[in-house]
Order: C-alpha cells, then sequence, then structure tokens
C-alpha cells in the first residue's frame, strides 16, 4: 500500500482520513501498514474521492520475490543499525 505516501502528499493526518471516510484510525493503520487480506470497494472509493486519486495510486502489487527481498533487506538494516 502507498497510502501514507499520498497521504504525505496530500497533508491528510490519519485521524482527518479516517474521519472523512467513516472508518476507525486503527482501521485505517492496519490498511496503511498492509495488515489486512482486502479493502471493500467503498472504503476504496472513499480513500480515492477523499484523497483526489486513482486506485492505483494507492495499491502496488510486488511479487512474493519482491516482498521477500524487501524483508531481508530490512532485516539487514535492522541489524546494521543495533
Amino acid at each position: 500500500m502507498r497510502l501514507d505516501r499520498v497521504m504525505a502528499q496530500k497533508k491528510i493526518t490519519s485521524t482527518e482520513l479516517a474521519s472523512r471516510i467513516g472508518t476507525s484510525t486503527v482501521n485505517l493503520s492496519n490498511i496503511k501498514n498492509g495488515k489486512i487480506r482486502g479493502v471493500r470497494f467503498s472504503t476504496l472509493e472513499a480513500l480515492c474521492q477523499v484523497l483526489e486519486c486513482k486506485p492505483g495510486d494507492l495499491i502496488d502489487y510486488i511479487t512474493p520475490e519482491e516482498e521477500e527481498a524487501e524483508r531481508s533487506l530490512g532485516e539487514i538494516r535492522e541489524h546494521n543499525y543495533k
């Protein structure tokens, strides 16, 4: 999900966005962090209306291999900061 990037570009807070789309900040946080299995089309539509964007601006697909590479890179970075 690229929701956090779009929110930063539009200068809107999680609290404001959650209120405007009719969801909780916890739900919105789960969407932003990709900790969900799916998003209702009504929620996606509301996000796009408020943020004045298209679904493709919010959602990015990465292959399992790309996801694993990102995870490995993150673990390496965390190790280097310890």
